[in-house]
């Protein structure tokens, strides 16, 4: 079955980075494109970024963009956000996501806060 194991969340200060990893499996994750969502409380999950399946093509909400990198490794099926100058508002619970069979898949995701 899909599963998808996200971590690298944590608490961190206004203008610092971190990493998120999601790791895959029950899949061919070679094949399919991956993304990146969030949710924030009292907020409607959003989409924070996405990358194709070999990698080529990846699209960023215009909220991140210049600060977050989506990349994959489908030799670890594995996905990554990198995430740099974060600010108070990226506060939020992360997760990851793939669609397959027109069937959402997501990880139990990973806190992420920004605060001093």
């Amino acid at each position: 079955q899909v599963q998808l194991v996200e971590s690298g969340g944590g608490l961190v200060q206004p203008g610092g980075s971190l990493r998120l990893s999601c790791a895959a499996s029950g899949f061919r994750f070679s094949l399919y494109a991956m993304s990146w969502y969030r949710q924030a409380p009292g907020k409607e999950r959003e989409l924070v970024a996405a990358i194709t399946n070999a990698g080529g093509t990846t699209n960023y909400a215009d909220s991140v963009k210049g600060r977050f990198t989506i990349s994959r490794d489908n030799a670890k099926n594995t996905v990554y956000l990198q995430m740099n100058s974060l600010k108070p508002e990226d506060t939020a619970v992360y997760y990851c996501n793939v669609v397959r069979f027109s069937n959402n898949y997501w990880g139990q995701g990973t806190q992420v806060t920004v605060s001093s």
